[in-house]
């Protein structure tokens, strides 16, 4: 994999585990053969390899994601019982 193509695409995509995500599910995609979908979506991709077409389409903006909204858990507080007197 070309070091150059990761940072540009790890700039695009912000979390170093969603890129590896996005990669290998293209990469299971182009490897896979058939059309449509498996063909590269860049230009003169025949000297590259199927990992640098994955980064270079990200990084190119050719490969669209949605990162799910950040949402922040707070613990639910338990009422707590009162001890009668007695």
């Amino acid at each position: 994999m070309n070091p150059e193509l990761c940072k540009q695409a790890l700039a695009k995509v912000g979390n170093p585990n969603v890129l590896v995500n996005l990669v290998s599910r293209r990469v299971r995609q182009l490897n896979s053969g058939g059309g449509g979908r498996n063909r590269p979506l860049i230009p003169n991709a025949d000297h590259l390899g199927a990992a640098d077409i994955a980064l270079s389409e990200i990084a190119e903006g050719k490969m669209g994601f949605e990162m799910p909204d950040e949402t922040i858990l707070v613990a639910e507080e338990k009422p707590t019982k009162r001890r009668k007197k007695g």
